[in-house]
C-alpha cells in the first residue's frame, strides 16, 4: 500500500464543489488501495466562522472513513475584502508550512489550486523535502480573476503569473479540470499534464420522477459568490407565473440575496438555505425540472463540476456562460446554453420551459454514466501518479 498527501483549502464538513470535490478523489485513491492522508484548514467555509467541535484548536487530527485528516490553524473570514481574503490564505499557508517542515510525510502529494498562495507554499515545501508533487489545477488564477473583473494587469497580477508559473514548474505532474487548463499549462512549462475532470460519485435512488407539480421549478444549488452572480441574476429575471426559482447554497451573497428576495416577493423566488449534499439530491431528484448553472463572466478554463453532477441526476441544464462548459452541454445534449448576462434571452427562455419528462431525465442520466465516470477516470489517474 503507498502513501500518499492531499492538500486542500476546503474539506468536509465544509460544504461545497471544492469540498466535495477532494473527499470524492480521497476516497476514490483510498478504495484503489492508497493510503490516504488530507491537510486542510480548521473547518471554516463558507460561513467563515471556525466549526463548532474545532473552535480555539491549533491543530486537529481524527481518522474520518479511514482517511487521517490534519486541520491546521486559519485565520477563517468570507469577507468580500481583497486584504482580508488574502490574510486568511496565508494563515493557512503559513500553519501548513510549518506542519510540512515539521512533519514526517508521504513522498507523494496532491497540491489543489486555487488557492494560488496555498499552492505556492504547498509546491515549495513539498520541493524543498524532496517529494512528489501532482498539482490539481481546477481554476487559473490569476487569469480568472482578470476575467471576473477583480484583478487588472498590475505589478501584483504580473507576480502571481510568476507565483502560478513557479507551481506547474515545479509539478512532477498537472491534473487540469479542463482542456483549456492543459493548454495553458503546456504553453507556461514542460510539466506532462493529464485531463481530470470533477465528476461526481454518488448512488441515487433509482426512482427518479418528479413529483407532480403544476409548477416549474428550476434550481440553482452551489456557492453564492462573485463568480456566479445570483443577486444580479435574480434582479434581472422575469419569471412566469407556472415557474419558480428555487435556491440552495452559502457565500458572501447570501444576506444580499435574502434582502432581495424579501423585499421582491412577487418574483417566485425562494430561497432555502444551505442543506446536506444528500437531502439537496433528494430535492433535485424529485421536485426540480431544471438546474441553472449561471456565471458572471465566460472563464477561460473553468468547467464548473455542477454540469457533470446534474448531469447524473438527470436534470436538463440552463448554462449561463460560454467556452468549454458549453460546448460539453451541447455536444452531450444536455440543456440550453445562454451567454452571460443575457437576461433577455433567459426570459424568453422562461417562457417556454415545460415540465420535465422521466425519459428525458433517463436519457440524461445514461450519458452521464456512459460519458462522465468517475470511476473510469480515476483508473487514468491512478495510474499516472504511480508511474512518478
Amino acid at each position: 500500500m503507498q502513501d500518499i498527501l492531499i492538500i486542500s483549502n476546503y474539506y468536509p464538513p465544509e460544504t461545497g464543489a471544492a469540498a466535495n470535490r477532494i473527499e470524492t478523489l480521497a476516497h476514490g485513491l483510498r478504495d484503489k488501495g492508497w493510503n490516504v492522508s488530507v491537510l486542510c484548514p480548521l473547518p471554516n467555509y463558507p460561513n467563515g466562522k471556525t466549526f463548532d467541535g474545532y473552535q480555539g484548536k491549533i491543530k486537529h487530527k481524527s481518522v474520518e472513513k479511514n482517511i487521517t485528516v490534519y486541520r491546521t490553524w486559519v485565520f477563517p473570514s468570507n469577507s468580500k475584502s481583497k486584504v482580508v481574503r488574502l490574510i486568511s490564505m496565508l494563515s493557512f499557508s503559513f500553519s501548513l508550512s510549518v506542519f510540512l517542515l515539521f512533519t514526517k510525510t508521504p513522498k507523494k502529494v496532491i497540491i489543489q489550486s486555487p488557492p494560488l498562495f496555498v499552492a505556492y507554499f504547498s509546491v515549495l515545501m513539498n520541493k524543498i523535502k524532496g517529494k512528489k508533487i501532482i498539482l490539481n489545477v481546477s481554476d487559473l488564477w490569476p487569469l480568472a480573476g482578470k476575467e471576473l473583473g477583480v484583478m487588472t494587469e498590475s505589478f501584483s497580477y504580473r507576480m502571481l503569473e510568476k507565483i502560478e508559473r513557479f507551481n506547474y514548474k515545479n509539478a512532477n505532474l498537472v491534473l487540469g479540470q479542463s482542456n483549456e487548463i492543459c493548454t495553458h499549462v503546456k504553453e507556461s512549462v514542460s510539466t506532462k499534464t493529464v485531463l481530470y475532470r470533477n465528476y461526481p460519485k454518488f448512488l441515487l435512488q433509482k426512482n427518479t420522477t418528479a413529483e407532480t407539480s403544476e409548477k416549474i421549478h428550476v434550481v440553482y444549488a452551489g456557492l453564492l459568490g462573485v463568480a456566479q452572480g445570483i443577486v444580479t441574476l435574480c434582479k434581472n429575471i422575469r419569471l412566469p407565473e407556472n415557474v419558480i426559482l428555487d435556491i440552495y447554497g452559502n457565500g458572501a451573497e447570501k444576506a444580499e440575496l435574502i434582502a432581495f428576495i424579501e423585499k421582491n416577493p412577487h418574483k417566485n423566488i425562494f430561497f432555502h438555505g444551505e442543506l446536506t449534499r444528500t437531502a439537496l439530491h433528494e430535492i433535485l431528484t424529485h421536485k426540480a425540472d431544471y438546474a441553472i448553472i449561471p456565471l458572471v463572466n465566460r472563464i477561460y478554463g473553468s468547467v464548473p463540476s455542477k454540469i457533470f453532477e446534474m448531469a447524473h441526476i438527470g436534470l436538463p441544464i440552463i448554462y449561463i456562460a460560454g467556452g468549454e462548459g458549453g460546448d460539453i452541454v451541447k455536444e452531450f445534449q444536455l440543456g440550453t446554453v445562454i451567454a452571460p448576462q443575457d437576461y433577455e434571452s433567459l426570459n424568453r427562455l422562461f417562457l417556454k420551459v415545460s415540465k420535465t419528462s422521466s425519459n428525458s431525465r433517463v436519457k440524461i442520466r445514461e450519458i452521464a454514466e456512459e460519458h462522465f465516470s468517475f470511476d473510469r477516470q480515476l483508473d487514468v489517474i491512478d495510474e499516472e501518479i504511480k508511474k512518478i
